[in-house]
């Protein structure tokens, strides 16, 4: 990744985890757009890790290159100007001077995916990046949302929450997402992915000290709540901690 949107291997820039709210979740849990409503709410940045995986899939494929072969995917990742705002407001995400917001959402890009983010090499490059942008991030803090976040991206970050839903749930959703793709169909794309990225990261269990906020008998506003409510009682934490020492 390049000085557009992300750093090098082996930084070792200073950065602030207290700046982080770190959402982890399995597909279809509604991380990204609780989080989205969440960090506006709180006038915040917003980081869609997953995009960036998704430009790098993009990216790869449109070398001509297999995501299976992963010299190829670290070739790729050594030439990947990404470029990608915190802005909740404006999601749109460039690889060089191509918009691909939406072709990054292409079921090519969703079928690749997997095969650029097992590559640990990887991770660790675009994890560093990831880090570099909430450090140089002009907003208080920014809420970051993904599948490692709270264990490997920001492990010390203050508020850490697993935002997930039961599998049938997180398909219902998913489907209602993609218009009138049958509900069968996704839950099985959902457990083939899931099963796919749980080979890297475990990101169905809760680690120590990550709080779970379990939507599936929630709607969307009392998500947003149940996670505001998360950050409200860390925060208060904390204030208790400084207080003491």
């Amino acid at each position: 990744m390049d000085e557009q949107g992300g750093t090098t291997p082996g930084d070792e820039r200073r950065w602030n985890a207290d700046k982080v709210i770190a959402i982890d979740g399995p597909a279809g849990s509604g991380k990204s757009s609780i989080s989205k409503a969440v960090a506006r709410r709180l006038g915040y940045g917003y980081l869609d890790t997953g995009a960036a995986y998704r430009a790098l899939a993009w990216h790869v494929l449109e070398r001509g290159a297999d995501t299976a072969d992963e010299s190829a995917v670290l070739a790729a990742a050594d030439d990947f100007p990404l470029r990608q705002g915190l802005d909740a407001d404006d999601r749109r995400v460039f690889v060089g001077d191509a918009e691909v917001t939406d072709a990054i959402r292409d079921p090519r890009v969703s079928a690749a995916v997997s095969g650029v983010a097992r590559v640990l090499d990887v991770r660790a490059r675009v994890n560093d990046a990831f880090r570099r942008m909430v450090a140089e991030a002009a907003f208080p803090a920014v809420v970051v949302e993904g599948r490692d976040i709270t264990t490997v991206v920001a492990p010390d970050a203050p508020v850490r929450i697993l935002l997930t839903a039961s599998p049938e749930v997180r398909a219902a959703r998913r489907a209602g997402e993609l218009s009138e793709q049958d509900v069968a169909a996704v839950a099985d794309a959902i457990r083939r992915r899931d099963g796919a990225d749980s080979a890297v990261v475990d990101f169905l269990t809760a680690a120590e000290g990550v709080e779970v906020v379990d939507s599936s008998d929630l709607d969307f506003d009392q998500t947003i709540d149940a996670v505001l409510a998360v950050i409200d009682r860390r925060a208060s934490d904390v204030q208790r901690g400084a207080d003491r020492g």
